[in-house]
């Protein structure tokens, strides 16, 4: 049996199988594309829901696997090497699950760069963008008095669905076929639902993106991972 005793957090969300991977998260945009690329890839896992709380991410526990207090993360019992493998950062994981399968990450190097800088685009643009427009239209940000912080969030996502809007002209995925690209981007652009933020956006305004996903969204595995961890 495999021993992941060397890793603190293994104490705190015991592994009932040591043997697959360990996934510790929650049901945010950001937890959902692992449980989501796991699901797609069919790699055997376990899922432990990781609250939002400090008492969960700032744990000792968390923090040995995460000292960014951010989930998601996985340990990898069957690492590159052999040797069980710790990872936090969810687009890290997402490439990490590409490469260990060789799957969802385009067929050559060329269409493997392309979805690692759509991959890029939704790290660096639309989750920091569209998570500071969900503070400050749905969450604590929305009672300043001053509009200037929730307009530029507004005007940073329209101009991010322009992008992606124009993107997905003649095409039904970000990076060609269905990728890890897809995986990451498009609970992103669900998360506008849930802010109640698709009319200050202009979403309708987005044929090509409302398409995309719907489109993402009946997919099977997306349809399961959009809700792991469950609530125990």
């Amino acid at each position: 049996m495999t021993d992941l005793s060397a890793f603190p957090i293994t104490a705190r969300w015991p592994a009932a199988d040591p043997g697959v991977i360990q996934l510790y998260s929650y049901p945010t945009p950001n937890g959902v594309k692992v449980a989501i690329a796991l699901e797609e890839l069919g790699l055997p896992y376990e899922p432990h829901r990781v609250s939002l709380s400090d008492t969960d991410v700032k744990s000792p526990e968390f923090l040995s696997l995460n000292p960014n207090n951010k989930i998601p993360a996985i340990i990898d019992p069957l690492g590159p090497d052999g040797r069980p493998v710790g990872l936090f950062e969810s687009g890290a994981i997402l490439i990490y699950l590409a490469e260990k399968t060789g799957r969802l990450m385009g067929a050559d190097a060329t269409e493997k760069a392309q979805v690692i800088q759509w991959l890029m685009f939704q790290m660096g643009g639309v989750g920091p963008m569209f998570g500071q427009l969900g503070f400050f239209w749905k969450f604590a940000g929305k009672d300043i008095e001053d509009p200037r912080p929730r307009d530029r969030y507004i005007n940073e996502a329209k101009r991010l669905l322009g992008v992606v809007e124009t993107q997905l002209e003649g095409r039904a995925w970000i990076a060609g076929d269905f990728s890890i690209a897809d995986i990451a981007l498009a609970p992103w652009l669900n998360a506008l639902d849930f802010y109640g933020a698709k009319e200050a956006v202009g979403w309708a305004d987005h044929p090509r993106t409302v398409a995309y996903v719907d489109r993402f969204m009946e997919r099977p595995a997306v349809k399961t991972g959009m809700t792991i961890p469950a609530e125990s």
